[in-house]
């Protein structure tokens, strides 16, 4: 049993490294995309399913609370967070509308989308995209695999953090750091080195 942790770690360190590089300068744009738009007044909006979910939840309460550091709380909103809404719209309209019915009454131009899929394929984030379009909300989309529906969705606006990876954990845990480096950097430029 020892020997299968280590060799977990092993793996994922391998997709670590693997996607890494490839990444490093998209993560970078992507940070910008946010700086610039919670310096215009305008707010980071963030959904996801399953792991994911959690993963957006996670970008939401390091921008809203705190990363490493304290500093002042940046504008953010989970739109998987409230179940009460979710299931009131899943009960109306159906699953597929839950964030999109949300995005086009909270969303708006200038805000930024951070949609996080390890397949791509979900019809609710494919709503999502089509949502923020609406809205003229550029979404950056962290995918993993060939991208799914949602690669094929973006336009020339948006930022696709895709982990081209065959496993959906290895894609989570890369999905984990992705968010993990957007954080470190938007402190960073907002708010300069810490101590």
């Amino acid at each position: 049993m020892e020997q299968r942790v280590i060799t977990l770690f092993h793996e994922s360190i391998e997709a670590t490294m693997q996607t890494g590089e490839s990444l490093a300068p998209v993560i970078a744009q992507a940070s910008e995309v946010i700086v610039e738009a919670l310096l215009n007044g305008n707010k980071v909006l963030t959904c996801g399913n399953g792991v994911s979910a959690a993963q957006a939840q996670i970008l939401t309460s390091c921008l809203l609370h705190r990363f490493e550091q304290d500093r002042p709380s940046l504008p953010a909103l989970n739109l998987g967070s409230d179940m009460t809404t979710q299931t009131a719209i899943a009960s109306d309209s159906g699953v597929n509308d839950i964030y999109g019915k949300q995005l086009r009454s909270l969303g708006h131009e200038g805000d930024v989308l951070v949609l996080i899929t390890s397949t791509g394929n979900a019809g609710s984030l494919l709503q999502a995209i089509s949502a923020a379009h609406d809205r003229d909300i550029r979404v950056i989309a962290l995918t993993g695999g060939d991208g799914g529906d949602a690669a094929a969705l973006l336009d020339h606006r948006d930022i696709e953090l895709r982990a081209a990876l065959p496993s959906a954990v290895r894609v989570h845990e890369v999905h984990l750091l992705t968010v993990f480096c957007l954080c470190d950097l938007i402190d960073q430029h907002l708010f300069g080195g810490f101590q």
